[in-house]
Parts: structure tokens; C-alpha cells; sequence
């Protein structure tokens, strides 16, 4: 049995009818942190859909923890998912965010408090999410990321609004997770963070 995280083999996909993987081999072992590099358009968001059990394939092969990523509960306790910014709840502060997300992980990684001050948050802890800039909403996205257990993250840009010293900061948290044993799957950027992992392309060629 193998003790791969992630096993891609020949992935191709089309999204209407134009090709946007083509033949891509991936294999992630446990506590890697991979970065998924290339232009816009390349693939590599349509790449992280494909681990997440959200993006069927063409042709070829996905298998995460040894099986086909299924959007269900079973893999979504082992998986966390950073795309687009979701959708806030209304009328809830960045703080009961958190707090939602602890109350349904009994395991919590950090506590509420620890992730706000983690993620430079603390003072805006009282506030709407859709009441902070750019980059407090995705440190509270990350947060809300980092907070709930898992054994893989896959992050899309989880750069995105971050200034350069929470860049640094991120790219060490990454590094901590993995540590604790945790497997990282992201696309990037992001010149520091990329450099500071296994780069691969979506084309399969490595970076």
C-alpha cells in the first residue's frame, strides 16, 4: 500500500471542450509542502478542485489518502480547502467566525484567541468580516484554515491581499503544519513561498 497523500497520474481535464490539464503525474508524500507555479490560466486552481473531490476529471487518475477524493464528510475531516473568499455570515464578527469554526472541530489546532492574535487580528476581533480590508479577510480565512484540524491543506493564493511581512509569516506556518505531520498543496505567486517548497508545474514539469 502506498504511503502517498497524493497520487496523480495522467490527469487531463477540459472545461468546455479546451484543455486545461494535460497529462499531469503528481506524487505528494506526507509533510511535503508543494508549490504549484505557472501564469494565470494555467490550471493550477482546476488542479486543487481535482484533489478536493470538486473537479472531475477528464481522464487519468486522482487519489488522495489512497482513494478518489469524495466531497463528503469523511474527507473533509482530513482536508481543508483555502479558494475564493467565501461567503461571511451576516451579522457575525470575525471573532464568532472563529468560534463557529471551534465549535464544529472539537479538536481545534489553536484556540479562538490564538488564531486572532496569530493572524494580527485581535484589534478588528469585535468587527464584521465585510467590515475589514482586503488582507485582514484573508488572514481571517487562513485563520479559520489553520484553526480546524487537518492532515492536508490545499491553499489557492493564500498570499492573495497579504502584505510582506504576513507573507513571511505565512510561509512559516506552513512550515510548523508541516512539522506536526500536516501535507501542503498550493498554488502560488508568490516567489518566497515557492522557493521555500517542492515546485511543480501544471504541466507536470517541474518548476
Amino acid at each position: 500500500m502506498s504511503g502517498l497523500i497524493i497520487e496523480v497520474a495522467d490527469l487531463s481535464v477540459e472545461l468546455g471542450g479546451n484543455p486545461v490539464l494535460r497529462s499531469l503525474d503528481l506524487a505528494v508524500e506526507p509533510g511535503e509542502i508543494v508549490a504549484v507555479v505557472g501564469p494565470n490560466g494555467s490550471g493550477k486552481s482546476t488542479l486543487l478542485r481535482c484533489l478536493a473531490g470538486l473537479q472531475p476529471a477528464t481522464s487519468g487518475e486522482v487519489r488522495v489518502f489512497g482513494a478518489e477524493p469524495a466531497d463528503d464528510a469523511p474527507f473533509w475531516r482530513r482536508v481543508a480547502l483555502l479558494g475564493d473568499e467565501p461567503a461571511w455570515y451576516p451579522g457575525l464578527t470575525a471573532r464568532e467566525h472563529l468560534e463557529l469554526m471551534g465549535a464544529v472541530y472539537a479538536e481545534a489546532r489553536m484556540t479562538v484567541d490564538s488564531a486572532l492574535e496569530e493572524f494580527a487580528l485581535t484589534e478588528r476581533a469585535d468587527a464584521p468580516p465585510l467590515n475589514l480590508s482586503t488582507g485582514q479577510r484573508q488572514r481571517l480565512c487562513l485563520a479559520a484554515t489553520l484553526l480546524r484540524p487537518s492532515t492536508l491543506l490545499l491553499l489557492d493564493e493564500p498570499e492573495r491581499g497579504l502584505d510582506a511581512a504576513f507573507r513571511v509569516r505565512l510561509g512559516e506556518l506552513l512550515e510548523e503544519y508541516a512539522g506536526e505531520g500536516g501535507t501542503v498543496v498550493m498554488a502560488t505567486h508568490d516567489q518566497a513561498l515557492a522557493d521555500a517548497a517542492r515546485r511543480v508545474s501544471p504541466a507536470g514539469v517541474p518548476a
